[in-house]
């Protein structure tokens, strides 16, 4: 089952002059790669220093790269990353390449057997479209991942996109908000993420909870959730929820037991907080993990 991944590719920029690839969804085509499988990203960049850093990257990954445009009139993506006492803020730049993907070239491109994608890049109704295209022409799963960035995102549009999905994932103050928009009263996180469940036909909805671990729920009621080790040496938590959902969708490819796709998301998860940025280009950390599955 080969997974397509739409959204954005960027560069999240750190305020000591890191740079860093990054976008949730090419995150975890990122993580997929390192994984050992053969995710198609379908994305956007500017024809400009970041994109062909991006393109030889992918490359040397040895990920495939016909999915990603090439746009010559805006730039490659941009994040500024400011860290704060345990916890991080964002600062998305307007009008990136990713925000106009084209549907007609992703749909030369496309054929998968589940498709993955965000939320940040369907601001922009030119790439909204293209997703639109390639869900009703492809007829697969999809797996949402809710990313809530102020002020790229609309309340109005989050029911149609949830009623799409197969798999929900979003963190629990994405659920709160989530919640808030559609009406629902103020209620326990359980309680909140049965009426989502119930309310959209998921077969599972995924809260990370961030140093609490993650809760995740499938539709016969089945709860399950995993909590952190204390012990490890957080350089940062940027990529950590990516991380996770890359090993929870590398579970559902695989077809493991939820409690163990959650026992080594988690782990995964702990590894990325350990180092800079939501990527890393070492081959041998990845190797460590899928060592640990048995899948190396």
């Amino acid at each position: 089952m080969r997974p397509l991944i739409f959204g954005e590719v960027l560069f999240d920029q750190f305020s000591d002059g890191t740079r860093v690839l990054g976008g949730a969804p090419f995150n975890v085509a990122w993580h997929l790669r390192g994984f050992g499988l053969d995710p198609l990203m379908i994305s956007r960049i500017g024809d400009d220093a970041g994109g062909r850093e991006i393109t030889q990257a992918m490359t040397q990954w040895g990920m495939d790269v016909r999915g990603i445009q090439l746009d010559a009139n805006r730039p490659t993506g941009i994040v500024e990353v400011t860290l704060g006492s345990g916890h991080h803020t964002f600062s998305v730049l307007p009008d990136q390449a990713y925000d106009f993907i084209d549907a007609r070239e992703a749909l030369s491109v496309s054929g998968a057997g589940l498709v993955y994608h965000g939320t940040l890049a369907l601001r922009n109704p030119v790439s909204r479209a293209a997703l639109e295209v390639l869900l009703d022409a492809a007829d697969t799963p999809v797996f949402l991942d809710i990313n809530l960035r102020d002020p790229w995102w609309q309340a109005a549009d989050l029911p149609e996109l949830c009623t799409r999905a197969r798999w929900l994932k979003l963190n629990e103050d994405e659920l709160d908000r989530i919640s808030q928009s559609l009406a629902v009263p103020p209620q326990r996180l359980e309680e909140l993420a049965v009426i989502l469940q119930d309310r959209f036909g998921l077969e599972l909805i995924l809260v990370t909870r961030g140093a609490r671990g993650a809760t995740a729920r499938v539709a016969n009621g089945e709860v399950h959730a995993v909590q952190p080790e204390m012990s490890i040496n957080v350089v940062d938590t940027v990529g950590a929820g990516d991380a996770f959902t890359a090993v929870v969708l590398y579970g559902v490819i695989s077809n493991w037991p939820l409690p163990t796709t959650l026992k080594f998301a988690q782990t995964f998860a702990n590894a990325i907080c350990e180092v800079r940025g939501a990527t890393v280009r070492d081959r041998a950390f990845y190797a460590r993990q899928t060592q640990q599955w048995g899948t190396a």
